[in-house]
């Protein structure tokens, strides 16, 4: 199969159909041309032999063959009879044309389709547009004798020709006005067809930018067009759906970030207030690595869990000294105690960083807003383990437990703690990414309650 060059081939869509079009009605054209043509030459041709055929009858109906030798009967108007005829008796040339002597080249073509016997036509060679044809005349009426005589007829086929010819170059002209019509045609119908697939594909960019919420739906559309617009709303909403997943990555990590780069730079400050001896530099620079090493590990956890790709293997994790860690990296202020209890050796199937990044949201929530105390206790459950987190502030509004973990919303904004809003979304997102979850314990007065249940090791 030919490939055409890229140079030929339309990079539209309407132009490819365009050239569909035109190459499948050239094919057709150019078959019924040639077949038109080929039955109107055979039709004209067949018409000259009946033409000739006829002449030769009403020749040979002159001919007296009942005597001999045979002789030619006089009739009115037999010079137009005569015209390019040729009649023989017994193979004998008795009568020719006037034109066409003996030795012609014609005469000699007829003499030997006379020799033939019986009806026969030829055209004459040479490239001559001659044609002759032979009829016996002088057979009984049962045609069992051989006939007596033969009149052969010429006809020059130059008017046939010239009429075929003429049927050729119109059916040509014919196919031209088609294709360029069927082309021309097939570009506006293509292009009227296509007009709702560009205006979709715009609405689709300008949606999938905007990450908008707009729909093509199921609008009174054709069955094609309609498979269309459902195909895009689904890359939408997947396009959508990453979008959301990357701006809530990017706020997690803000969020996250926000406590270790906190201390960073508390430290720096501290350091930088008054000349520190080389201990208190020590110290400085222990808690700045702590903090950045608690920054890398709040990537590694947030982005590992974005990618699906977050290891969970059991008893990875000791929950009291990992509990109490957590504690001393929260920075709590001098009027809140934390207390942390709980079974010791008690061990849960999830990684360390990945219970650090699940308690510590909430315990920075419980921090904000007890008044004196803070609880984190750890206990085993049945196929699992449990950390609760109890603070004894104002607890959370009835009328906002519904909305708890929904990202970016709070209880009240303007009470004056510094939040997104994203900690519980986080915590519960991350836990159930472990096989566990995240609960708010609604019957707990006075304060709030936080459940954590995790696999256990």
């Amino acid at each position: 199969m030919t490939v055409l060059p890229s140079l030929w081939r339309p990079r539209t869509l309407r132009g490819r159909l365009s050239l569909a079009a035109l190459t499948t009605a050239t094919l057709l054209m150019v078959i019924l041309t040639v077949v038109f043509n080929t039955v109107v030459r055979r039709h004209l041709g067949q018409q000259a032999d009946d033409e000739l055929r006829s002449r030769a009858a009403a020749v040979a109906a002159t001919v007296d063959t009942r005597h001999d030798p045979v002789r030619v009967l006089e009739t009115p108007d037999d010079e137009l009879l005569d015209t390019d005829v040729w009649i023989y008796a017994g193979g004998r040339l008795i009568e020719h044309p006037a034109a066409a002597p003996a030795d012609s080249p014609v005469t000699q073509a007829a003499t030997r389709l006379a020799a033939q016997g019986g009806p026969h036509c030829a055209t004459l060679g040479g490239g001559s547009s001659t044609r002759l044809c032979s009829e016996p005349a002088g057979a009984d009426d049962h045609g069992t004798a051989a006939p007596r005589a033969a009149v052969v007829t010429a006809m020059d086929l130059s008017p046939y020709r010239a009429s075929a010819d003429t049927l050729l170059y119109a059916s040509l002209a014919l196919d031209g006005t088609v294709l360029a019509c069927t082309y021309v045609l097939t570009r506006l119908a293509v292009g009227r067809a296509l007009r709702p697939v560009r205006g979709m594909a715009d609405q689709a960019a300008q949606w999938s930018a905007a990450a908008s919420g707009e729909r093509f739906g199921t609008a009174d559309r054709p069955v094609e067009l309609s498979r269309l617009g459902a195909s895009l709303d689904a890359l939408l909403d997947r396009i959508r759906a990453v979008l959301f997943h990357e701006q809530q990555l990017t706020r997690e990590l803000s969020h996250e970030l926000r406590n270790p780069l906190a201390r960073i730079i508390a430290e720096l400050e501290w350091w930088q207030a008054r000349p520190r001896s080389a201990a208190e530099t020590r110290t400085t620079h222990a808690a700045i690595a702590d903090a950045a090493e608690s920054m890398r590990t709040i990537c590694d956890t947030l982005l590992d869990d974005a990618r699906g790709s977050a290891p969970t293997p059991p008893g990875t994790t000791d929950v009291v000294p990992a509990l109490c860690r957590i504690v001393g990296r929260s920075g709590t202020s001098g009027n809140v105690t934390v207390t942390v209890t709980g079974t010791e050796g008690l061990a849960a199937g999830v990684p360390a960083a990945l219970l650090e990044r699940i308690v510590s949201p909430l315990l920075d929530n419980a921090l904000r807003h007890a008044r004196s105390h803070v609880e984190v206790l750890a206990s085993p459950r049945p196929g699992g383990v449990g950390v609760e987190v109890v603070d004894d502030g104002p607890g959370v509004p009835y009328s906002f437990t519904a909305q708890l973990f929904h990202p970016g919303r709070r209880a009240d904004p303007g009470d004056g703690h510094d939040g997104a809003g994203l900690g519980l979304s986080l915590a519960r997102r991350l836990a159930r990414s472990a096989g566990g979850d995240v609960f708010y314990d609604a019957r707990h007065t006075p304060g709030a309650k936080f459940v954590v249940s995790l696999p256990s090791a």
